[in-house]
């Protein structure tokens, strides 16, 4: 595929309940005074031409902390009303939003990736895959590239699947990319999680 003729949008994930992390993890802030989300976002939009940002319990809130985040003119949200039926449901909520040859799924925890990675992740795009995954060390991490393929098959699945479901469709062609990082194993859930980040 001719990446400078792709399209690429960014899938963010922020419409979940933090429950185990008794704090809001979008809006929680970094060193730097910048949020989870805003941190996330003005890195994604240095490699994605839009970002779909998935919202559910304080929506408001979000959409206010990103009114000055960098390169804001590339966010669209998208309310999923389902939110509290789990990560899938906005998953589906997202894409049903979004138009493009390629997406770039990314969970609100992983605010520490570096920029490098994404530039070098979306150069793994190809037309004979429909699903890209960086691992390390042979492990598989996030977040993940799919084509319109995958999306077809996310939105004719069940709200009660998971995209791990959708992953083991066989018809799906893989491609694993062997990073640098261990960032792609970040999943801060806990109060310990954060402290330790």
């Amino acid at each position: 595929m001719d990446k400078k003729n792709s399209h690429l949008t960014g899938i963010i994930l922020s419409a979940g309940l933090s429950g185990r992390m008794n704090a809001f993890k979008p809006l929680l802030k970094l060193d730097n005074g910048k949020t989870f989300i805003q941190t996330i976002v003005e890195k994604l939009s240095n490699v994605c031409d839009e970002i779909v940002v998935v919202t559910g319990l304080n929506k408001n809130e979000i959409e206010e902390s990103l009114t000055s985040a960098e390169q804001i003119k590339k966010v669209k949200f998208v309310f999923n009303e389902n939110y509290k039926s789990g990560m899938f449901t906005s998953l589906q909520a997202g894409l049903k939003g979004a138009n493009s040859s390629w997406y770039l799924y990314h969970f609100v925890d992983q605010p520490s990736l570096p920029l490098s990675f994404y530039s070098d992740f979306i150069q793994q795009i190809d037309d004979q895959f429909n699903w890209i995954q960086p691992t390390h060390n042979s492990k598989k991490g996030h977040p993940i590239l799919f084509d319109n393929y995958v999306k077809k098959l996310i939105l004719k699945s069940s709200k009660n699947k998971t995209l791990r479901d959708v992953a083991y469709d066989k018809s799906i062609n893989k491609k694993f990319w062997e990073c640098d990082t261990e960032i792609i194993f970040q999943d801060i859930d806990t109060q310990n999680d954060f402290i330790n980040l």
